[in-house]
């Protein structure tokens, strides 16, 4: 029996559409930042009120139903029906109101405190951003982005402001031949392949996983646990802590590699006034920030 009587709830199509891209319900939550219980407690509840299966579990994952094949088209379209009106009401509003993007393991807090305390009416809103999420900046679901540099973002479309820098650091497990090692250099890492993540398109980019044979990685954890095995090393920002969470890893500063690059990102011609007040705030707050000597 479907649930007819209820509204469709824009989270739960969110959700699906989520599941949908991934064909994985396990690297779906990780992307939600949900758990997989929750996940699929979730994806029951949309069936239901459809009344009808949307996803199969198989060996491999999930897959669309026929159901589920005919409600996708519409999943999206009603998800940026949602957001063209959101954008369209936060353009007529008076109030000041910014949204702001970050990724990975970075801390804007400093940066939003300072932002709030110099004008206490606007509306500041905060968004965490997985490494895949690209298009969050071009498509207007944030005005600005505190990033890693580099980004896969045309030069011509945005203005990039330098926040600060920290050096390398490599993580790997206990026990290997470089956990004891009071540095490394960057040529002894050299040649050495590496798996991107979709925020970073450069040699030495702010995250790199080097080893051979290294699968596809969904997320951070994985690339933690990864490394943990032996798999793999890892060369992370300093300014990382969360690796040093776990008592099986270690890590070693580099030597001589570029410094990790953290920027702040907008749109060119954006007439927001709040990104301008962003820009200094943050300057005034993380510019200062200095990371520990490699």
């Amino acid at each position: 029996m479907n649930d007819l009587g209820h509204d469709l709830e824009l989270r739960l199509v969110r959700y699906f559409t989520v599941v949908a891209a991934h064909q994985h319900f396990g690297r779906a939550a990780a992307d939600l930042h949900v758990a997989q219980p929750a996940l699929s407690r979730q994806i029951q509840r949309l069936e239901k009120h459809l009344g009808t299966r949307l996803l199969d579990r198989v060996p491999q994952g999930t897959r669309l139903t026929p159901a589920g094949q005919r409600f996708l088209p519409h999943a999206h379209a009603l998800l940026q029906s949602a957001r063209q009106a959101e954008l369209a009401v936060r353009e007529q509003a008076e109030t000041e109101r910014i949204a702001i993007g970050y990724v990975e393991d970075l801390v804007i807090t400093d940066a939003v405190r300072e932002l709030r305390r110099r004008y206490p009416d606007a509306e500041i809103a905060t968004r965490y951003l997985s490494c895949r999420d690209t298009g969050a900046l071009s498509d207007k679901r944030v005005d600005a982005l505190i990033a890693r540099a580099p980004l896969p973002l045309a030069t011509d479309d945005v203005f990039t402001t330098p926040l600060y820098e920290e050096p390398r650091m490599l993580v790997v497990p206990r026990g290997h031949p470089l956990a004891n090692r009071t540095s490394v250099t960057a040529e002894e890492l050299a040649g050495e392949e590496a798996a991107h993540c979709a925020f970073e398109t450069a040699d030495w980019a702010s995250y790199r996983i080097l080893g051979a044979d290294v699968p596809p990685i969904e997320s951070y954890e994985d690339k933690l646990e990864l490394v943990a095995s032996g798999r793999a090393i890892a060369v992370l920002p300093v300014g990382d802590r969360r690796s040093s969470l776990r008592p099986d890893l270690v890590t070693v500063p580099v030597k001589g590699a570029p410094p990790s690059q953290v920027v702040l990102v907008s749109r060119k011609g954006d007439p927001n006034p709040m990104i301008s007040n962003l820009r200094s705030a943050a300057k005034a707050a993380l510019t200062a920030l200095t990371a520990p000597a490699a």
